[in-house]
């Protein structure tokens, strides 16, 4: 499967539902935000080393793969509806980010900096 093909997908099933109405970008940020909640709500109380574990417990892992499978599924019908191909998107990102941290300055750390503060 390709992003075009899932966000076809997607398209095909929210027309044959009427529910394009509903598919503004307000709303489709609303709704990614609420699915990213709730992605986060099986992590929450979580040990590190219970997190690193989650897909070991199936039940837990059922739930972490359908609000992953929800949270990109409303990217997908945010990017289509707003015209943005998340391709493209995610390349110029990652190349953006080369440039702003690049390996001899970001090794191993976790932490921010900007381009002119080092």
């Amino acid at each position: 499967m390709t992003l075009s093909s899932v966000q076809h997908a997607l398209t095909h099933f929210a027309a044959e539902r009427d529910w394009e109405q509903f598919h503004t970008p307000k709303n489709l940020a609303m709704a990614l935000a609420g699915e990213s909640g709730e992605l986060l709500q099986i992590f929450q109380w979580l040990r590190p080393e219970q997190c690193v574990q989650v897909m070991q417990d199936d039940e837990r892992a059922v739930q972490v793969r359908e609000e992953m499978a929800d949270v990109l599924a409303y990217l997908l019908r945010l990017a289509d509806v707003l015209g943005v191909d998340l391709e493209q998107a995610l390349a110029e990102k990652i190349e953006k980010n080369r440039r702003k941290y690049p390996v001899h300055l970001a090794r191993g750390k976790a932490d921010k900096y900007t381009e002119l503060g080092g």
